[in-house]
């Protein structure tokens, strides 16, 4: 094992979002001349230079980190309804979504602020720290006995996943030089999502069906002490970033409290309706923690997480809306074409994970087409693509029998809904980056990566919501899902229209950052992955 630490460069592309490629190598850490004019070059902190194997060996560990975080995610979504039976709640998917949605939650709201302090402890120790706590919280899982003590497990386990994402992406870029390997991990990490949902569906069909749905988590933990323990050894040191850097802790509870409590209000109505005291009290408290962490970001936070000037970027205040909108689409047609084959045609958890794996190649295929549309198409329709397929398998889905052939409708929306995240999550990252100034690109991208996770979870609660007020009498089960599908039709329908008319790319033909509003990105230079989102 090499131990011969290097400054490595990183030079700034002039494309739309900031891509990470080689350079020279200088010992000191302060901008070098860049062979190319009118190139910024900045020194990024110093790794290890690691031998071919063992870099191979921690990129496919890396890889499988996130596949992990991602899997356990996918468990109470497909696995979700066989649980809360267990656990003594059967009310239906618009009561029992808060197995589905506690993991994306917390791993959502709290993904904002785990680049950062990776930046500032090491993406190496944060990503370690985020595969200890997921081991943890996914022991601790398996020992519980109550539907309440499972779903804050499930939370307490997807601040571990939020830790392992945006460092997980940074350790790629630490541990492959510029080039083929690195290119192609990344290319795997964006796969890892729809591979994770087809793996994880027929893994948990088979531990519910043939043992018992605490082995679940159980084995998931088992999985993670190899994977993170191996990650412990293999992976390059890495310095931070930015040591002894500050992290906005009033800014970061402000934010996160106030979405976690605007979540927990939505999620919560479906079983116990807006007329209870609580619910109101939740939403007015959700409110002010987020009007409080507007003035504090806008007047006092001095290193702020998010610099409220950002909104005024072109397009970029629309695009936000559009992803929510997007990704709360797609949670709300997996959780119902989940409750309808499980509850209303009966099949097992098995059959289910069986019939998903279509999802899981077209999935993988949607995220190669993501990547040949970007010099071809401009982004704004190819998110309109995405927007399009979560729509029409929404409707595909709304408009079906209670009882038909899988391969009638819920076959071609599984292949449809499949296109969805890539297609958005790839198109908004780079409508995002072309949008805002060179010192807001972390921000944007880390915004991004929290509506993809958070608009699944709270995309449930509206759902939930609308599946119990269309079926108050409970005699129609159906009728409830179709409630809950045309919605999820109808905000990507308002996305979609959303995305026509007010989101656009903005041209940008600068040569590097030179644009005199950015004269602070010179004093703090800093990097991010356009296939990732996260700032590194």
């Amino acid at each position: 094992m090499s131990t011969v630490i290097t400054q490595r460069q990183i030079e700034l592309s002039p494309l739309p979002a900031a891509t990470l490629s080689s350079s020279r190598y200088s010992p000191h850490g302060d901008i070098a001349t860049s062979p190319h004019p009118g190139r910024q070059i900045f020194e990024a902190t110093g790794t290890n230079t690691v031998g071919r194997s063992r870099q191979l060996s921690a990129t496919i560990l890396i890889i499988a980190s996130n596949l992990v975080q991602m899997l356990s995610n996918i468990t109470s979504m497909s696995g979700g309804l066989a649980i809360s039976k267990s656990l003594g709640i059967d009310t239906g998917p618009g009561k029992a979504n808060w197995i589905a949605a506690s993991y994306p939650l917390t791993q959502g709201t709290f993904v904002l602020i785990s680049g950062r302090l990776g930046e500032i402890y090491s993406h190496r120790r944060i990503l370690l720290l985020g595969g200890i706590w997921l081991t943890l919280w996914s022991l601790i899982n398996g020992f519980c006995d109550n539907f309440i003590s499972f779903n804050i497990a499930r939370a307490m386990a997807g601040i571990g996943g939020a830790l392992i994402m945006p460092n997980a992406v940074a350790m790629i870029s630490i541990t492959c030089p510029p080039g083929k390997l690195r290119n192609t991990s990344l290319g795997f990490f964006g796969a890892s999502g729809p591979i994770s949902g087809s793996i994880g569906s027929i893994f948990v069909g088979l531990v519910i069906q043939y043992l018992q749905w605490r082995w679940i988590y159980f084995i998931l933990a088992f999985i993670c002490v190899p994977v993170f323990g191996l990650l412990w050894f293999l992976l390059p040191h890495e310095n931070a970033v930015d040591p002894g850097g500050k992290l906005d802790f009033v800014g970061a509870a402000l934010g996160t409290s106030g979405l976690i409590v605007f979540n927990i209000a939505w999620n919560q109505a479906p079983a116990v309706g807006w007329s209870t005291p609580y619910e109101v009290v939740f939403l007015l408290l959700s409110i002010i923690l987020l009007c409080s962490f507007c003035i504090w970001e806008g007047k006092y936070a001095s290193k702020p997480i998010m610099p409220l000037d950002i909104w005024n970027a072109p397009s970029f205040f629309p695009l936000v809306f559009v992803v929510l909108f997007s990704f709360m689409s797609f949670a709300t047609l997996l959780w119902y074409m989940i409750a309808w084959q499980q509850e209303v045609r009966h099949w097992t958890v098995l059959r289910f994970g069986i019939g998903w794996i279509p999802f899981g190649v077209f999935g993988t295929l949607g995220a190669l087409l993501a990547g040949w549309l970007i010099p071809r198409l401009a982004a704004q329709w190819i998110l309109a693509i995405g927007l399009g397929t979560v729509l029409v398998a929404n409707l595909l889905l709304a408009t079906m029998p209670d009882q038909q052939i899988y391969w009638a409708q819920v076959f071609p929306a599984t292949i449809l809904m499949a296109f969805c995240p890539d297609l958005v999550y790839t198109a908004a990252q780079i409508i995002a980056s072309n949008t805002v100034r060179r010192s807001q690109q972390g921000t944007a991208a880390s915004l991004i990566g929290l509506l993809n996770l958070y608009g699944g979870s709270l995309g449930l609660g509206f759902a939930g919501t609308v599946e119990t007020e269309v079926n108050k009498s409970a005699i129609d089960v159906t009728a409830g899902y179709k409630g809950a599908l045309y919605f999820g039709a109808g905000v990507a329908a308002l996305a979609l229209l959303f995305d026509v008319l007010y989101v656009r790319m903005v041209r940008d033909q600068r040569e590097g950052w030179e644009n005199p509003e950015d004269a602070d990105a010179a004093a703090e230079p800093e990097a991010t992955s356009t296939a990732t989102g996260f700032r590194l």
